[in-house]
This record gives structure tokens, sequence and C-alpha cells, in this order.
């Protein structure tokens, strides 16, 4: 009989409790639930009662739970945004100790590839300097940083293939020439809404990813475990989707 992977849940709010939902739909199997109530039973033989790990905490809490899931030897999915300065350190320790970590600011398929347009668009554009590029994401109330992981994502893929650009700054802050403007907005319980804009003194060319529900981040982390369940090594969602 087939025994069902088994998936720690590092912690467990409205995320977490959406990757329960849709692991267990998949008949996959929750090896444990722990969150900042309960964070003194991440023992390393408990964290290893699970075959992967997914970890949505805090961004003060992330480096700390990906760190003990790799000492453990425990591969883990990470979609804690809010702690880039650390995350190499996180990467580097991987490599070395050859565990297994795949982080991402963002889960969804449909981001993904939103990301995937996003650099072609760019590849493009930095042949018609005319046009200005801006990034404005709009996220609910409660979400910890500002900008998101996934404006950060876009605007720092735009910057790697742009000559004209150099930096980005949080409107309404003061942007310099060479910066892409970023705007965060909270309100209300907006999932999540990213959207580029490429204006010219002529016109306006803009790409939007809207998210309707958690679900979709959810079913994204799920694919992701599922992926790297057995592999050792550092990976993105660019490897697990193949673009």
């Amino acid at each position: 009989m087939h025994t069902p992977l088994k998936i720690g849940l590092l912690g467990y709010g409205k995320m977490g409790r959406a990757i329960e939902q849709v692991a267990l739909a998949q008949g996959l199997a929750i090896a444990w639930r722990i969150d900042h109530d309960n964070r003194a039973e991440a023992t390393p033989a408990v964290l290893q009662q699970a075959d992967v790990i997914i970890e949505f905490s805090r961004p003060e809490s992330a480096f700390v739970n990906v760190m003990d899931c790799l000492r453990a030897g425990v591969p883990v999915v990470s979609g804690t945004t809010g702690w880039s300065e650390k995350l190499a350190e996180a990467q580097t320790f991987c490599q070395n100790d050859h565990a297994a970590l795949l982080w991402a600011s963002n889960f969804s398929v449909g981001v993904n590839l939103f990301f995937a347009v996003n650099r072609h668009l760019a590849q493009l554009m930095n042949h018609h300097p005319e046009y200005v590029p801006a990034v404005v994401e709009t996220h609910h109330i409660h979400k910890l940083d500002a900008p998101s992981g996934t404006a950060l994502t876009l605007v720092q893929e735009a910057l790697g293939l742009l000559d004209e650009k150099s930096g980005w700054a949080l409107a309404p802050n003061a942007v310099g020439a060479q910066d892409i403007p970023v705007t965060a907005i909270r309100e209300g319980e907006v999932p999540g809404t990213h959207t580029v804009t490429w204006t010219s003194a002529v016109d306006e060319i803009s790409i939007t990813h809207r998210a309707d529900s958690r679900l979709g981040f959810a079913t994204g982390a799920v694919v992701a475990a599922r992926w790297l369940a057995g592999k050792k090594g550092v990976f993105t969602m660019r490897d697990v989707l193949g673009i």
C-alpha cells in the first residue's frame, strides 16, 4: 500500500490552514502542526517525522525555523517573506550541508507565470527606454512586510534586465531617476494584486495578477513540497515549473 507523503506545517496561521486543506484533499498526511504557541515542540526528532516541511511563519522567525529544518535534515519549503537579508546564509548552509531548501516570494503557479511574463517584457523594454516602469501592489491590512516579497521579485528581476535602471524606491518617498518606484497599498482583506506598468509620453502598457483567494498560494506550496521531497540542493519555483 502506498504511504502518503507526510508534510509538517511550521506556522499554522491562515496560510498553514489553507495548505492543510489542499494537502488533505490530495491524500497527503499532516505529520504535525507547529505554531508560535507550541514552538518548543519543534525538536529534531519531531521535525524528522515529516518527509518535507512547509514553513509559513513571521519574518522574525523564518530564519531560525528554516535553519532548524535544515539541521534536522528535512527538506523545507519556505514562503515567509521579509527576511531576505538572511536568506543567502540559509542557502549557503543548505548547499554545504547537502540539505534541501526551496524559498519563493510567492508559490502561486499563476504568479510564477506572471514573473516569466514580467521578465520577457523587461527584456523587450530594455530597447525602449522611453517607457518608464513602476510597480504597485495591494494586500490586506494584516500583511507584515511592505513592499511584498512578490513586488520585490518583480522589480529585482526587471532590474537585472534593464540598463537604464539600477535600484528601486518605495513611493511616495523620493524616487531617483535610476529607481523603479514601488507603491504598497494595504486595505481590507485583499489576498494580493500586483501590477507592473510601463508608461511613455504617448501610451501605457500594464500587466496585472490578481489573487482571488489564498488557495492559489497554498496549492503551489503543496506542488513545491511534493517536488522537493527526496531532493538535495537550493531551488526556486522556476525549477518546479521548468520556466
